[in-house]
């Protein structure tokens, strides 16, 4: 299989990318939405991964660091809105967890900022900007748009991308945007495996 990066139009005239449903996420604020959430992650091998963070619209402003912790498995997503101590509490389990590896892309920046901001040292990572750039031997890495695009066929719909991700509650884009974000990271992966 010969695959390139797709061009915006090539993106464009894919069928949107179908993850999770919106019946299918949780978004973790309490002590029971915590243990349940871990219950069911701690069995995972592997699961889709981001972090979702305010932007910053001024020059000289400083990142207040994650607003949202995204986690998924093949048929669920978990949000973890920073703000609410178990979801941090039990993110930070997951994360810092060597025995479940954490698939995302471009995660530098996540690392950088779960650290600096939460100091979560996150470990067990693959990263598939890099994965993929290295195996179609591409100059630049391959965000998670493009990569869904060449690998799966699918668009990934990134219109909540810049919205407040301080705010709460969170707006149902959001939790769909956030949540299919790890999805497709994993659904990538998969099917990176099969090749």
């Amino acid at each position: 299989m010969i695959m390139k990066r797709p061009t915006k139009e090539e993106i464009s005239a894919l069928p949107l990318y179908q993850g999770v449903a919106l019946t299918d996420i949780t978004i973790v604020e309490t002590e029971q939405d915590a243990k349940r959430a871990f219950g069911i992650l701690k069995q995972e091998v592997c699961v889709g991964f981001d972090t979702e963070s305010k932007p910053i619209f001024q020059k000289g402003q400083v990142s207040p660091g994650p607003s949202l912790i995204q986690l998924a498995t093949e048929s669920q997503g978990f949000l973890f809105p920073t703000r609410f101590q178990a979801a941090l509490a039990v993110a930070k389990l997951l994360l810092t967890d060597t025995t479940i590896q954490k698939i995302g892309f471009g995660l530098k920046d996540d690392k950088r900022e779960l650290k600096s901001k939460l100091n979560i040292d996150i470990a067990n990572t693959l990263d598939l900007s890099i994965k993929l750039k290295q195996m179609v031997g591409e100059k630049n890495s391959i965000g998670a748009r493009a990569a869904v695009a060449m690998v799966l066929q699918q668009r990934l719909g990134k219109g909540a991308q810049k919205s407040n991700w301080g705010a709460y509650p969170l707006k149902e884009s959001q939790i769909l945007y956030a949540a299919n974000d790890a999805h497709s990271a994993l659904r990538t992966y998969k099917a990176l495996e099969l090749l």
